[in-house]
């Protein structure tokens, strides 16, 4: 089914699959600071990327016509300080403030709407960790209508099992850093997900110039020339087979503290995509 699984998978006959049966503080810094991350939004950036004695201290992340949005302050010290555990992870999986007002994009509640009870209050344990910075940096505009909710209530979401294995790929490259969501085209009502998941296209404007989504799809416009060491080569360091480097605003530096197991699952997980070409 893979032909061309190289030595990142070799340990799958020997994985065991590894499940945290309650929130983890270890776990939480994991998921921020590796594969979910958020200091790509939510840390101030200087010339020579983010700026960490203000880590995750909120930043301005796009200006457009349509809005200006504003990652907040998540430290201590920021706009989240005075709700709950329950309320903050509320606002990550559905996108609601304490107030019940909506907080809009390029939060990728889509995606988030997925992560498991553990992880979001893994992650939530970890925010209250933080070293408390003093940082306003605004409140996002939008000139666009938001959504009254991005979905219904979210009950409960089981944990998935921790294997090198298609399933847990999809977990990791969805609900947990939201690949699929950057890399699936934009429709009227957001990604494409259903009719064009992962097929590209989407593209992203910024200070480096314009960079747009790769085609994850196993069609030979996406990954199908790419061997998985090359994949690897460009998930975690930003490099392509020919040494040439790729633009953001892909958090290569984040994705690079990902574990070699979670690296092969979403690996397994992308040869799995059905083949799509590029549109047009």
């Amino acid at each position: 089914m893979f032909p061309r699984l190289t030595g990142l998978c070799l340990g799958l006959a020997m994985a065991g699959a590894t499940a945290y049966a309650e929130p983890s503080l270890d776990r939480g810094r994991y998921l921020v600071e590796g594969p979910a991350g958020c200091g790509n939004c939510h840390t101030p950036m200087g010339p020579q990327g983010p700026v960490m004695d203000q880590n995750l201290a909120g930043r301005l992340v796009d200006k457009n016509p349509a809005f200006t949005a504003i990652a907040p302050n998540i430290t201590p010290a920021g706009a989240v300080a005075g709700w709950s555990d329950a309320e903050l992870a509320r606002a990550i999986r559905e996108g609601l403030r304490p107030d019940g007002t909506i907080i809009g994009l390029p939060m990728p509640f889509p995606m988030y709407r997925g992560l498991s009870d553990d992880d979001v209050m893994s992650i939530v344990m970890y925010l209250r960790t933080l070293p408390a910075v003093e940082n306003n940096p605004g409140k996002s505009t939008y000139n666009i209508p938001l959504p009254p909710a991005y979905g219904p209530p979210i009950d409960s979401v089981p944990h998935p099992e921790q294997a090198v294995s298609v399933e847990y790929g999809a977990y990791l490259a969805g609900p947990v850093a939201h690949c699929m969501e950057c890399h699936t085209p934009m429709g009227e009502k957001g990604p494409m997900l259903d009719s064009r998941l992962g097929a590209g296209g989407f593209e992203f404007h910024g200070p480096w110039g314009t960079s747009v989504a790769a085609n994850l799809t196993s069609h030979e416009d996406g990954l199908a020339g790419y061997t998985d060491a090359e994949l690897a080569d460009m998930i975690t360091k930003g490099m392509r087979p020919d040494g040439s480097p790729m633009m953001p605003p892909m958090p290569y530096g984040y994705l690079s503290q990902m574990t070699g197991d979670d690296l092969s699952a979403i690996i397994l997980y992308l040869r799995s995509l059905p083949p799509l070409p590029d549109a047009g």
